[in-house]
């Protein structure tokens, strides 16, 4: 379907995914090579409920929260290096940390929209003018100097990184040095 769409526009064609996929590992290289032009991690599905007093499907919309950014960015970690696709961020940025976060897993481009709608459209000038303070404070005067420094390095194993990843930090919640939320 990529190739088709591809063969049909002469704009960049960009592919929103979800994070539901058994082996985002697999799918990602495939797509890179079908000629996607960016992958954006991650899709939020309208998830509708049921009201079981008034017997009826009612729509829920409910804004991405910080947490759901953990998931995209260890994605986008993973896969800064291994494909040609531009890598977008869309989940969890609600904070100049979050935006530095994402471009220090090897994000090209963060957005956010639950952030905007919470606090309005200026909010995108508190998040700008706020990566600008951390990126003084922190010495960069670019977004290139610090773009995906924290990346798995592309020869890594990635299920070995994982694998670890996920004893380091079970091994951190034994030793009570985990956070609450």
């Amino acid at each position: 379907m990529l190739q088709r769409v591809k063969d049909a526009v002469t704009v960049p064609v960009a592919v929103k995914l979800s994070p539901f996929y058994s082996s985002l590992a697999e799918m990602a290289p495939l797509l890179d090579k079908a000629g996607a032009d960016a992958l954006v991690l991650f899709n939020r599905f309208l998830q509708p409920d049921i009201d079981a007093e008034e017997l009826a499907v009612v729509p829920r919309v409910t804004l991405s929260s910080q947490l759901e950014g953990r998931l995209p960015r260890m994605c986008i970690a993973l896969l800064r290096g291994r494909i040609r696709a531009a890598l977008a961020a869309t989940s969890g940025v609600e904070t100049p940390d979050d935006v530095a976060a994402y471009l220090l897993a090897g994000a090209d481009v963060v957005m956010t929209a639950s952030a905007l709608l919470r606090h309005g459209p200026g909010h995108a000038a508190v998040l700008l003018d706020g990566l600008n303070t951390w990126m003084r404070r922190k010495g960069f005067q670019t977004i290139d100097q610090f773009r995906g420094m924290l990346a798995v390095p592309a020869g890594t194993d990635g299920e070995a990184y994982e694998r670890t990843s996920y004893v380091s930090a079970m091994r951190a919640a034994n030793a009570g040095a985990y956070e609450t939320y």
